[in-house]
């Protein structure tokens, strides 16, 4: 059987002037697709198997290529916005003919140039098109655990739950709330560390290290803004979580580490109101 969006290894069955046929093997000649003269390795003969994708051209026929795309039916990939017309935007993902992402399926409007994460499906016209709502098709089994660095896209951001990430373009992973002392938006690339792995397999992440390791960098982090503050802080340790976050980027435990750094250094002082560098 020829599948739409994937790759196959189909067997060359008749040969003609603009190209070779495919088919499933010798026996099934009737169901067939064309792979262009252009596409057809050399030395290929009558019998041979050869690896192809399977889309559609602009005429909606079933057509073969060696050319890989940025992702098969059911996955993920970035790419790169050609055009954007009334009917969506086309991608460049890859092949001869590039691949619609209908209004309807982008998250946020995209312009021309840009890179967007996508995924591959099939849509009611039994057309290949892409949809930015991956969070269906991000794989729950990745080789990663607890503590492992991992770089990943940002393609959505909620207010409730946090930064959603697609680990390596196909793995589901979370950046909470609680954890985004950073502002960060659909299209970030971003590194972080794993912070759990839920009982589904999705990834938890930190844009943080271990207290122990981060405690250097946030002590320096926070010198490096007394001083651009002319030498004090017009707040302490003692002020609100929110203010904290707000100034600093940082949890206030985390904040409070980072000075408790700083004072046995010797390099501030801490008066009932701010924090003065010496």
């Amino acid at each position: 059987m020829l599948k739409l969006g994937v790759k196959q290894t189909l067997t060359i069955v008749k040969v003609v002037e603009f190209g070779v046929y495919l088919a499933v093997d010798a026996e099934h000649k009737e169901e067939r697709v064309l792979l262009p003269a252009k596409q057809v390795p050399k030395e290929a003969r009558l019998g041979d198997a050869v690896e192809v994708f399977l889309y559609k051209d602009s005429k909606d026929r079933l057509i073969a290529t060696t050319n890989t795309p940025r992702m098969a039916l059911h996955e993920c990939g970035r790419c790169r916005v050609s055009a954007v017309t009334k009917i969506g935007a086309f991608l460049d993902w890859g092949l001869e003919k590039e691949l619609l992402l209908p209004y309807r399926e982008q998250t946020y409007p995209v312009k021309e140039g840009e890179e967007v994460l996508v995924a591959l499906y099939i849509d009611k016209s039994s057309r290949l098109c892409a949809t930015m709502k991956v969070y269906p098709y991000l794989s729950k089994e990745s080789p990663y655990v607890k503590d492992d660095a991992v770089e990943g896209l940002v393609y959505e951001v909620s207010n409730q739950f946090g930064a959603f990430v697609a680990v390596d373009y196909k793995f589901s992973a979370l950046i909470p709330q609680k954890e985004l002392y950073a502002k960060v938006a659909p299209g970030d690339w971003v590194s972080a560390r794993v912070s759990g792995v839920k009982e589904d397999g999705k990834l938890d992440l930190s844009l943080r290290q271990k207290a122990y390791l981060q405690m250097d960098e946030d002590a320096k982090l926070v010198k490096a803004e007394i001083e651009k503050r002319g030498g004090r802080l017009p707040f302490t340790d003692k002020a609100s979580p929110e203010l904290i976050r707000d100034e600093m980027g940082m949890s206030k435990n985390e904040f409070k580490r980072a000075i408790g750094r700083l004072y046995k250094q010797k390099l501030i002082e801490i008066t009932p109101d701010s924090i003065i560098l010496k």
